[in-house]
């Protein structure tokens, strides 16, 4: 049995289709505010692999709660992770390109040095350290510009948007990898049975959508892949402040994924599925 920290978020959901019997604690069956709870609902459920796609989220948010964040993003993942060592048990843990500071225009390896801009990506790193720290058969997946057609996320937004408005503004200086959620499920599921028989893969991988692109190009093929007569202009980050700042540069280096037999998916191919999806939703 797989037991999964996160029931409503994107990654959660997504892996609920594709592993429809593993067990998936809420907020209400793990509080990731309580990092010994956590560790006691693994010793209770006695999985056989653990994906912890639960965290605190609210970038701008973890700003003003960053101790809250620091529970739930840096002490939780750490406390699942000693817990698995101590069962011999794989811990998929995701991540964040958040960990790094946006600089220059290459993409970051996984063994970049992390340097987080705000409190989200600080909280999110002391988690990947605490996974680390453990010492158990890990994986650290880090990603980007997560969608679907749960929840809220960029797409969904500029679907919304899009069907209300002739014009948006959006940012163009920031490069990434939009990654479809359904991705991310199928690869940590896919990590998590292969650390079983190879526990040296232990490590920290990077996973996003392929090509890059700016928010700004992701509108537009949002748009235009949706049928909506909405037109995009480009700005800067600084014409869009925010209480958190925002790394300019979210491109990852994901040539590791190899070891695992997987590459980066094309998220066109994705935002093409979810556009599917929601057509199809009442």
């Amino acid at each position: 049995m797989i037991l999964v920290f996160g029931r409503t978020g994107q990654v959660a959901r997504e892996l609920a289709r594709l592993v429809p019997d593993a067990t998936y604690l809420g907020r209400d069956q793990a509080d990731l505010s309580d990092p010994e709870a956590c560790a006691a609902a693994i010793r209770a459920h006695n999985p056989r692999a653990v994906i912890n796609a639960a965290a605190y989220t609210a970038v701008d948010r973890a700003e003003d709660q960053e101790a809250l964040a620091a529970y739930i993003n840096g002490a939780a993942p750490a406390a699942m992770a000693r817990e698995c060592a101590a069962m011999a048990v794989p811990f998929v843990h995701i991540s964040t390109d958040y960990v790094f500071d946006g600089s220059g225009v290459t993409p970051f390896a996984p063994d970049h040095p992390p340097a987080p801009l705000g409190a989200y990506g600080r909280t999110k790193l002391m988690g990947e350290q605490g996974v680390q720290a453990a010492s158990g058969m890990y994986a650290i997946l880090r990603t980007s510009w997560v969608f679907s057609c749960h929840g809220s996320n960029f797409v969904r937004t500029m679907l919304r948007l899009g069907a209300e408005r002739d014009s948006l503004r959006v940012v163009a200086d920031q490069i990434g990898g939009p990654t479809p959620a359904r991705a991310i499920a199928q690869a940590c599921i896919s990590i998590a049975a292969q650390l079983h028989d190879a526990p040296e893969k232990s490590g920290i991988y990077h996973f996003s959508g392929a090509p890059d692109t700016s928010w700004a190009g992701f509108a537009r093929e949002i748009m235009a892949r949706a049928g909506l007569d909405c037109r995009i202009d480009e700005i800067t980050t600084s014409d869009y402040p925010t209480p958190a700042q925002r790394p300019p540069n979210s491109r990852l280096e994901c040539s590791s994924l190899a070891k695992f037999g997987l590459e980066r998916p094309d998220w066109r191919q994705g935002l093409a599925d979810v556009l599917t999806e929601l057509k199809g939703t009442p």
